[in-house]
């Protein structure tokens, strides 16, 4: 297995499953009605689904960057706006995620093990995760989303 396909594998299993660390982001979100998605059970903290959104913004920069775009922030934002909390908005949400999560991992199969070096963004800017290697990149966005997964986790214990 090549460092790209065990990167590939790595993200695969934090979304869908048979991760070393437990439940993955999918299963972790199994269940979620939009009411729980959009509920604040933490006034301080964001919901759910602004978690999601978050998530899907980020794989989409992520994506983007790879690809040989400009670093910066996710065009929808860092945190993108719930604008509506209908079962159907809900759905388009977690269907968002994982065309997200699905285009990311297409755009990771395409590299090539020579890019993982190649900085993206000339100095490092923490916000947009700029000015690291490719190979940084990809375990931070993996890093990232399982980081948030638990996150979500806790959130969903709220309505038990």
């Amino acid at each position: 297995m090549t460092e790209i396909e065990r990167i590939e594998d790595q993200l695969k299993r934090a979304f869908g499953g048979d991760a070393w660390h437990g439940s993955s982001l999918s299963e972790i979100l199994a269940g979620v009605t939009a009411e729980q998605a959009a509920a604040k059970p933490l006034p301080s903290a964001h919901s759910i689904w602004e978690i999601v959104l978050h998530i899907a913004a980020w794989d989409g920069a992520v994506c983007q960057r790879l690809e040989g775009e400009a670093v910066r922030t996710p065009d929808e934002g860092d945190w993108p706006t719930v604008a509506e909390t209908s079962d159907a908005a809900w759905q388009d949400a977690l269907g968002r995620l994982k065309e997200g999560h699905e285009s990311l991992r297409e755009t990771i199969k395409r590299l090539d093990a020579a890019e993982l070096d190649k900085r993206l963004g000339a100095e490092r800017d923490a916000p947009t995760g700029g000015g690291v290697s490719v190979y940084t990149t990809l375990h931070g966005i993996i890093q990232h989303n399982v980081y948030h997964a638990g996150q979500i986790a806790l959130l969903k214990k709220a309505w038990s």
